[in-house]
């Protein structure tokens, strides 16, 4: 390890495009570690913006721990907004 290198605490997984014309067995994933929650969500966005299955989580023995599951990576994302001083709809109520 090198000095100053920060552990991965993030880990997203998205599904893999399939290629060829092999019958699908299995859902294909690929996951990648991250250092900090903001690139884990960055690389997220991109996955999304390709049309792709995603889900994101702390690495084992990080706390809190947190699974963000596909149907709630949206509202992950969002905590950008909010923690940049955007208000959520339901704050203007």
């Amino acid at each position: 390890m090198l000095v100053g290198e920060m552990i991965p605490t993030w880990y997203v997984s998205a599904e893999v495009r399939r290629r060829g014309v092999l019958p699908k067995l299995r859902s294909p994933r690929e996951t990648t570690t991250f250092a900090t929650e903001n690139e884990a969500k960055l690389f997220a966005r991109a996955k999304l913006d390709e049309g792709l299955a995603v889900f994101a989580g702390t690495i084992n023995p990080h706390l809190p721990r947190r699974l963000i599951p596909a149907s709630g990576i949206q509202a992950w994302l969002a905590e950008d907004q909010v923690d940049a001083g955007v208000p959520r709809e339901s704050d203007s109520q």
